[in-house]
């Protein structure tokens, strides 16, 4: 459900859109939120030589940090709260070739206090995508009395 058939979610959507703009590390790896909806979030990178490791594949990092973030945002989305990633399992399904690697996240339970969510990476070639991993992650729900106490850099 999308912002314009969930007016609820317009504002949510607005704040977390804002604060992923203000993350320094997805400025610095160029990853960009393509798409956010209630309990989902897809996130993409393109191919840049500093996001490959020595065989010209993506880093692992940059496929684990898209996991990271995907399913911490998809959480985030899925009750309106801020959230902080507890612990996530990544499998390394492929090598990552291509030109962009997309992470497509999605809340499998909202919780008040932990979500589960999933997340699937792909790699494009020629608009053709590959799974080259998958994950399965625990976000932390944080209240609004945990936010206060942790200072923001942004």
């Amino acid at each position: 459900m999308n912002a314009a058939n969930d007016p609820d979610f317009a504002p949510i959507a607005t704040r977390i859109r804002d604060n992923v703009g203000r993350q320094g590390f997805m400025n610095h790896i160029g990853a960009e939120l393509s798409e956010l909806t209630r309990g989902t979030c897809t996130l993409a990178v393109d191919r840049r030589p500093e996001l490959l490791q020595q065989h010209g594949l993506f880093h692992g990092g940059v496929t684990a940090f898209l996991v990271d973030n995907a399913t911490t945002i998809a959480a985030a989305t899925s009750r309106g709260q801020p959230a902080l990633t507890a612990e996530y399992k990544l499998n390394l399904l492929s090598p990552a070739v291509g030109e962009r690697l997309i992470c497509r996240a999605r809340v499998i339970k909202p919780g008040r206090q932990v979500a589960v969510v999933a997340a699937d990476v792909f790699c494009v070639t020629d608009g053709v995508e590959k799974h080259t991993a998958t994950a399965l992650a625990s976000i932390a729900m944080l209240g609004e009395k945990a936010v206060a106490r942790i200072p923001s850099p942004a």
